[in-house]
């Protein structure tokens, strides 16, 4: 890890130890904003208490984050557009980082403080949307390719009906419950629990299942949220130290050759659909590649870009054998290439299992820039697993017992829980970025409708006002911040 330092310049240096810091304080802001509405349903309902609850929910969203993975790390990630990944130097990489990290830490904490459960997923897709369009209107690129819009939808969807689906699902399985064992105790709130059987907590199988569905919302909320702040953490490195991270350096002979052999591959599959692909790729008409001096990555110069990867791959069987400038190069070019393949596979003159097949020659491409050191998962997991154990009171409050007019039942908080473990389990399976916060709330307030209790006004008119304005907002500060530093550096 340390390693990475040397023969940084000090004011670059210090600026990486700064940027890796803010990233691990948004994570640790994460833990205590977002996990709280994991245990909240446990603790409001008497099932575990506070303490316990959350140093256990700490513990879960630790090994989330350990076992969960890239693929929503580097979703987020390429929310940017393709040319500000490649061209990124050392100033607009320090701009990048602290504008959307700043913008995204200040909407989380302001949120926090008034107990809203907002978004951080929101947030931070918002800093980074404002980052990729400012940089647009700084260096002239028509706003539709400031930022990768068809990866911005597909996360917009998945953010927005997630929290539809929670409260729909939720309601469903509650009322469910309620034709299943209409008698069940499970339907009591822990007052008319205390009150009527005199006992402080659950009986025993709800106490049981609100436990582990607490713990299995812990873990999956650290697999994804946890992820979001190892594609920060690569991206700060990316942008600081590109040298050292844009390839993994730990990459084996096997790899190197995998990517090479699917280089290959992809030009055979051009060549075979040339009908097709003949105009869209230039096919036949390719000159010498020149990725340097590109912004934009053209699929016109796929054969010259694919021509130029093959030759500084050629004879290498370790990324530590090239040197900088060729490292940096060799990732523009399979950045270039991902890209075009995705513009390819969206064509509908192709088979489906044509589209199936560059699929699997995209992944291979793909695989040795696509990567986090086990460092960088290990940081993200200790400060989001700590950040769990503090700060959680407020949210807790707002879950329990201000979404509803009446308080929470058992099965209430079971039927949220089991709807949140299986929609953000299912977002982690596709590689989507979903809020902990908006699936469990809405949940909650889908459960609450099925039981007929009905909702605060006050409190779902700031929830719904959170999550109307979270994204405009960190997309006004992100933009604004990055370009103030632009300036600034430029």
């Amino acid at each position: 890890m340390f390693d990475l330092f040397s023969g940084l310049d000090v004011w670059v240096g210090i600026s990486l130890v700064l940027a890796l810091a803010f990233v691990l304080a948004f994570e640790f802001i994460n833990g205590f904003h977002d996990t709280a509405n994991a245990v909240a349903t446990v603790i409001y309902t008497k099932a575990m208490s506070p303490y316990r609850a959350v140093i256990l929910s700490g513990i879960f969203n630790f090994l989330g984050v350990l076992l969960g993975g890239v693929g929503v790390a580097y979703a987020i990630v390429h929310l940017l557009p393709v040319e500000l990944l490649i061209n990124v130097n050392t100033g607009h990489g320090l701009a990048m980082v602290f504008s959307l990290l700043a913008a995204a830490i200040t909407w989380n904490l302001g949120t926090w403080y008034f107990g809203i459960p907002a978004s951080s997923s929101h947030t931070l897709i918002g800093s980074i949307l404002g980052v990729g369009l400012a940089n647009a209107l700084i260096n002239g690129v028509p706003v539709a390719d400031g930022i990768n819009w068809g990866k911005a939808i597909d996360i917009g969807l998945s953010l927005i009906f997630s929290p539809l689906a929670g409260f729909i699902v939720a309601g469903a399985l509650l009322i469910g419950l309620k034709w299943l064992y209409p008698l069940s105790k499970m339907h009591k709130t822990p007052e008319t629990r205390r009150d009527v059987d005199e006992k402080k907590h659950p009986p025993f199988w709800n106490r049981l299942v609100l436990v582990i569905s607490a713990m299995t919302v812990s873990f999956v909320h650290g697999s994804n949220d946890g992820q979001k702040g190892i594609g920060l953490i690569m991206l700060v490195l990316i942008g600081i130290v590109p040298a050292k991270f844009v390839l993994d350096l730990n990459s084996t002979t096997y790899q190197i050759e995998r990517t090479r052999d699917a280089a290959i591959h992809l030009q055979q599959f051009y060549n075979r659909h040339s009908d097709t692909l003949g105009e869209m790729l230039a096919l036949g008409k390719a000159g010498e590649a020149d990725m340097p001096d590109l912004y934009r990555c053209e699929p016109k110069q796929t054969e010259a870009t694919l021509k130029g990867l093959l030759g500084d791959l050629h004879g290498v069987s370790s990324y530590n054998d090239l040197n900088d400038d060729e490292r940096v190069q060799v990732r523009r070019y399979l950045l270039c290439l991902d890209d075009t393949a995705k513009k390819v596979g969206k064509l509908s003159e192709l088979p489906s299992r044509e589209k199936a097949d560059l699929e699997k020659l995209r992944k291979d491409l793909t695989s040795t820039t696509e990567y986090a050191p086990f460092w960088v998962i290990i940081a993200v997991a200790l400060a989001l697993g700590i950040g769990t154990m503090v700060g959680w009171k407020r949210v807790v409050l707002t879950v329990g017992e201000k979404i509803g007019k009446q308080g929470m039942t058992y099965a209430q908080g079971i039927a949220a829980q089991l709807t949140a473990t299986a929609a953000i389990g299912m977002a982690n399976i596709y590689s989507l970025p979903v809020s902990t916060t908006h699936v469990l709330s809405s949940g909650v307030a889908g459960t609450m409708v099925a039981n007929r209790s009905g909702l605060q006004g006050s409190t779902i008119r700031n929830i719904l006002m959170a999550w109307v304005l979270t994204l405009p907002v960190s997309i006004a500060l992100s933009a604004g911040l990055f370009w103030l530093s632009s300036r600034f550096i430029g």
